[in-house]
């Protein structure tokens, strides 16, 4: 993909993500996230009223850029990247995550995204921001 051939609208391929127990255990693991609520059902119904294993932010977040990576592919760097994590998802859940152009800076060779991963009920749950800067 060349700069020229993007403009503000595109709208990015949307990706699912099904986190089952055995990659969100993974991924904890990985990052030293040690709370509860990511792998111990009885304490996290129990204790803390959640109504399953909560898929923890950071994973929501790398989600999102492995959106933006795979559209841009190599022709382009990440150079900004932003999100909130503004409800729940728990293992079992369908999430999806969408991308969207927003701004092209031609002369600074920058490209600008608004994701967003929702729920299944559609709700945004996740929103976020990414900027890249294409190589040529």
């Amino acid at each position: 993909m060349v700069l020229s051939e993007v403009h503000a609208g595109i709208v990015l391929p949307e990706r699912t993500f099904r986190p089952d127990e055995v990659q969100l255990f993974m991924y904890n693991a990985a990052i030293w996230n040690s709370h509860r609520i990511h792998y111990d059902q009885p304490y996290t119904t129990g204790e803390e009223g959640h109504p399953g294993i909560v898929i923890d932010g950071p994973l929501q977040g790398d989600f999102l850029t492995q959106l933006v990576l795979e559209w841009v592919g190599e022709d382009a760097a990440l150079t900004g990247f932003e999100y909130s994590n503004r409800k729940a998802a728990y293992i079992g859940d369908t999430l999806v995550a969408r991308g969207q152009v927003t701004e092209v800076r031609e002369t600074d060779r920058e490209v600008e995204v608004e994701l967003a991963i929702l729920n299944e009920s559609g709700d945004v749950i996740t929103p976020g921001k990414a900027r890249m800067r294409f190589h040529q």
